[in-house]
């Protein structure tokens, strides 16, 4: 690397370089030496608060133009428990957080009927921006954010994913089996066990599937006593 160039890389990263005084023979500038630097090493809550602002001001896709603000996510940032939808909505777009609205509050209550909290689980999307009229992600969209689910899911190391709904298990999974085919067994993502499960929005139109939603929960509970085990 050239010392132009890697004089760029230490001022962007905040380190001090010193530049010796050449000598009154010398005809060459002397190297920059780096004065040793003593802060303390990037965090895991530091890359978290780099990821954050990334996906904040992320232009990748042209989603950008159309959202009000993205949704990154919440929840426990060490969860045992990941949960992945497939896009922000209408309300998310407005709020800025991940499963509100109708939709949201069936999920909290799925949550609770299991023993747990919306504060004991990280919950998060496919897509960190609503897509115009809630339609089904592009997949350069869904590639633009990639990334970002990846390193969320590296930062978390959750014990189990649960897939909420056809496009975010079909994305996890890279596959285009239809819902019904991939609830009821368990998946694997990243060496992560995946369960799918229907989608609250769905479970409010079709009350008869919340039998299956339940057998599906169970499922995940059951995997994750497994891998404790």
């Amino acid at each position: 690397m050239d010392n132009a160039l890697r004089l760029q890389y230490l001022e962007a990263m905040g380190i001090d370089v010193w530049l010796p005084r050449a000598s009154a023979h010398s005809e060459q500038p002397l190297s920059p030496e780096v004065v040793t630097d003593n802060s303390e090493p990037e965090t895991t809550a530091d890359q978290w608060d780099i990821l954050q602002a990334e996906v904040a001001n992320c232009t990748k896709c042209a989603l950008c133009a159309t959202r009000t603000q993205t949704v990154f996510g919440s929840g426990n940032k060490q969860a045992d428990w990941m949960l992945v939808g497939e896009a922000p909505g209408q309300h998310e777009d407005e709020q800025g957080l991940p499963f509100v609205g109708n939709a949201g509050l069936l999920l909290t209550e799925m949550l609770r009927a299991i023993g747990l909290t919306r504060e004991e689980v990280f919950i998060t999307n496919i897509l960190k921006c609503r897509p115009p009229s809630n339609r089904d992600p592009h997949a350069d969209e869904v590639e633009s954010c990639n990334d970002y689910l990846q390193r969320q899911l590296k930062m978390i190391q959750p014990k189990i994913i649960l897939a909420i709904g056809r496009i975010a298990a079909q994305t996890l999974l890279k596959t285009d089996a239809p819902l019904a085919k991939l609830r009821g067994k368990v998946h694997t993502f990243n060496n992560t066990p995946v369960v799918v499960v229907y989608h609250p929005a769905y479970l409010l139109r079709s009350l008869s599937e919340k039998r299956k939603a339940w057998l599906d929960l169970q499922l995940a509970i059951q995997t994750v006593k497994d891998n404790k085990g």
